[in-house]
């Protein structure tokens, strides 16, 4: 066992912890030391062998999995994978989680668990690898794949590049409109939080992708909305990205920008993942890439995998300013590390200062 990552399943649901034992104890690298059905028997198990990583549902008997959660935060931070219905009350509950130091987010359905969990077999592993390697000290300071999983599509194989970047280089003399267009994953909802906090409602018009599963993100942005003073919004076919204003990818859609005239607009797109992912950085990051070209600012941020690379790739080739977060302040420095090698990025910035470089670029181009 030595050197694999150690993971202990916690859900009332006997089948959901029976299928989950079965599916990442196939994986390599993966060995499940426990499965408890309340958060009371979990910690009689961890006292003797404690987990790597935690996946756990957040409605349970006895302690529910929030208040588990922040006592396992307090005692002895540890990844934590929220394993949630796929409802509005549990996409409220999951963004609890995340305020309390969760990692990441699966979602399981209320019918057809079983088969559901096995044909989502790979998002649950990544989303343990994932947690596995996140830097909790930086998380807590802001507060075997199966054979058949679908292939890793590239940005190419959906959204191809056949219009280069003639459309952005020859036709923003037209407008001084900007977009900020932000790529994040994992860590990336708590980062998120702190950019747009530190915002005024000057700010250029705003658009996001944040890896998470569909109901999740209206949650995530509605929470945003309350708190920030910009609009946030879960983002809408056609809503238009004005200053002030900041659209949150929807999950399981892609978004891309488009321009009309001197307006530029969100087109919210189903088509197959990018990267696995849907919605995909990729996708978003080379749309702005085509419509704004050197009138964008492309900002990425904490996350595994390259989601994200090539599309700031091409933001920057297209004239637009762009940014990484630096790897110190990462939960995970995946997506910001392979835009670097790819030579995506202008500068790379701490967390901390990146809403001072969005409110500077603002001003600059007012």
């Amino acid at each position: 066992m030595s050197g694999n990552i150690k993971v202990m399943v916690v859900d009332d649901s006997a089948v959901v912890r029976q299928v989950l034992t079965a599916l990442l104890s196939k994986e390599a690298g993966i060995d499940v030391i426990a499965a408890a059905s309340d958060p009371i028997f979990a910690m009689d198990k961890m006292n003797t062998n404690w987990p790597d990583v935690i996946v756990l549902d957040v409605e349970m008997p006895r302690m529910d999995g929030i208040t588990f959660l922040k006592k396992i935060m307090s005692i002895r931070p540890t990844p934590v994978v929220i394993c949630s219905t796929l409802t509005e009350k549990g996409a409220a509950t999951s963004m609890q989680a995340l305020a309390a130091g969760a990692v990441t987010i699966v979602t399981k359905p209320k019918a057809g668990l079983k088969s559901f969990l096995e044909m989502d077999a790979g998002d649950i592993i990544q989303a343990v690898k994932s947690a596995a390697i996140a830097d909790m000290r930086r998380l807590k300071a802001m507060t075997t794949m199966p054979s058949q999983i679908p292939p890793k599509l590239k940005i190419n194989e959906v959204m191809p590049e056949h219009e280069g970047h003639a459309i952005a280089t020859s036709a923003m003399a037209t407008t001084t409109d900007r977009i900020v267009a932000i790529g994040t994953s994992t860590g990336g909802t708590q980062a998120l939080e702190k950019v747009l906090l530190s915002l005024p409602r000057t700010a250029p018009g705003i658009v996001i992708v944040q890896h998470m599963p569909e109901k999740f993100t209206a949650a995530f942005a509605d929470r945003l909305n309350k708190i920030c003073e910009l609009e946030v919004l879960e983002a809408k076919n056609g809503d238009r990205v004005i200053p002030g204003r900041v659209l949150v990818a929807p999950g399981g859609l892609h978004m891309q920008v488009k321009r009309s005239g001197a307006q530029y607009h969100v087109e919210i797109i189903d088509a197959p993942p990018v990267n696995r992912h849907r919605p995909s950085v990729d996708v978003l990051f080379r749309s702005v890439a085509k419509c704004a070209g050197k009138n964008a600012f492309g900002i990425i941020m904490t996350g595994m995998g390259d989601d994200g690379a090539i599309g700031l790739k091409e933001m920057h080739d297209a004239g637009a300013e762009t940014v990484a977060q630096d790897e110190k302040t990462c939960v995970v420095y995946g997506m910001p590390k392979e835009a670097v090698k790819l030579g995506a990025v202008d500068r790379i910035l701490p967390l901390e200062t990146i809403a001072d470089a969005i409110t500077h670029y603002g001003k600059q181009h007012a």
